[in-house]
């Protein structure tokens, strides 16, 4: 009890250290100061700097400060400095933790964009975060797709005889070049993974993406509760039972905490990698000398259109605490809707981005050529839904119980009646 007493102490101290002082306008020069926080990601933070000195350049009058805090702090300093309305005056939020924290944000002015134009300007997943309650709460910076984007590497591709780049009609055309891809030691333990599907994101949005998929939902009628034992969400976890029965991969050799997709991809350990694209600047960044080559593709669906459900990703809003809030309104749109400065934010963070406009744009296809081939998928994308705790739903409920089930520790029919009854019970 005194470790969890003197870290919420540190946290709080910490909070009020960074926030000391609230907006004012400094010394006889006139500059207003806006304070920003993120969260720390050195490819982010680069777009964010960048952006900033392009709107400073025309607006010589306005300082912004960017602050950054590891994930983990960062959720502490905004859990903690929100009710006593010291956040910055421009806070990096992601989307689906909006209905968490919409009545200590502002929302947005109507001259600034309305919920109709904003629905316009993003694709459908990305903006469906920041509506809550049919009112607007800020505007997304990326589309944070976790479903059906692999890492191919071509060595080991060659390597088994099959056709790179691959040209996947079905799953069960994935399937069989994962199989062909495994390579085990002489104990039998498994080396290579062909399909490594068992991290966490991968795990979960794939479970959610064939349920949409194949007719079904996850949400009751009115959205006021779960439906996960359902025909077609047994259907889908047993076709990830049947994959790992196939010997695609070992789900107790690589999962989110051992063998890491990212980590195990980038060290040769993988030949199909299923992690969202954000991976791949973490990757290049982590592991400079990897010598493979290797390219980004999408996997066809489980079954019917590529339906899919996707968090609504990082984004800005503003404090209603700050005294400025139509120069901070009038950054975060800049940001954000600016095809120019949005281009090159999506091009820093390595992401797809939430706006049609760029994503179709030729500077995204050079920079980034996996974007160009989700194209045709990213209409597709339904926003996740406003969960009382999407983390503790998708990381400690879903997660958990599929690679229970998948490591043959819980059968089909008890993970998807823990996972319901467990789901469930974050309502209450």
């Amino acid at each position: 009890m005194k470790h969890k007493i003197l870290a919420l102490l540190m946290v709080l101290a910490l909070a009020l250290t960074a926030c000391g002082g609230r907006t004012e306008q400094a010394g006889d020069e006139g500059v207003i100061v806006l304070r920003m926080w993120v969260h720390t990601n050195n490819a982010f933070i680069a777009g964010y700097e960048a952006a900033i000195a392009a709107y400073e350049a025309e607006h010589p009058n306005v300082d912004i400060q960017l602050e950054n805090f590891d994930y983990e702090l960062y959720l502490q300093t905004l859990q903690t400095a929100m009710p006593a309305g010291e956040e910055a005056d421009i806070l990096q939020l992601f989307g689906t933790w909006t209905s968490q924290y919409y009545e200590r944000l502002a929302p947005v002015p109507p001259e600034v964009m309305t919920v109709e134009e904003a629905q316009q300007t993003f694709y459908a997943a990305p903006i469906g975060g920041f509506i809550v309650n049919g009112v607007l709460y800020g505007m997304p910076q990326e589309f944070n797709m976790e479903y059906g984007g692999v890492l191919v590497n071509k060595s080991l591709y060659e390597a088994a005889g099959l056709t790179y780049p691959p040209q996947w009609q079905t799953m069960d055309d994935v399937l069989a070049d994962a199989r062909a891809l495994v390579q085990t030691d002489a104990s039998g333990m498994m080396t290579v993974a062909g399909f490594h599907f068992t991290s966490a994101d991968p795990t979960a949005f794939s479970f959610l993406a064939g349920i949409k998929q194949r007719g079904g939902d996850y949400w009751n009628a009115d959205r006021t509760g779960f439906t996960f034992n359902t025909p077609e969400a047994r259907a889908q976890l047993q076709w990830m039972v049947d994959a790992v029965n196939a010997g695609v991969v070992d789900p107790v050799v690589f999962n989110d905490e051992t063998n890491f997709v990212i980590d195990a991809f980038f060290q040769g350990k993988v030949g199909i990698g299923y992690i969202g694209s954000w991976a791949i600047a973490e990757g290049q960044a982590n592991f400079p000398d990897f010598a493979d080559e290797w390219d980004y593709c999408y996997l066809p669906p489980f079954q019917g259109d590529p339906v899919f459900v996707a968090d609504s990703g990082w984004g800005l809003t503003v404090s209603p605490n700050s005294p400025h809030q139509d120069i901070a309104w009038d950054f975060v749109k800049f940001v954000t809707t600016n095809p120019q400065i949005a281009t090159q934010w999506n091009i820093a963070s390595g992401t797809i981005p939430a706006m049609p406009v760029v994503a179709e744009s030729p500077e995204i296809a050079a920079a980034m050529p996996w974007v160009p081939k989700a194209l045709e998928i990213l209409p597709y994308g339904q926003y996740l839904g406003n969960m009382p705790d999407r983390d503790l739903v998708v990381y400690e409920i879903i997660y958990p119980h599929i690679l229970n089930t998948l490591q043959g520790v819980e059968t089909v029919d008890q993970a998807l009646q823990a996972i319901d009854t467990e789901a469930n019970s974050t309502f209450r």
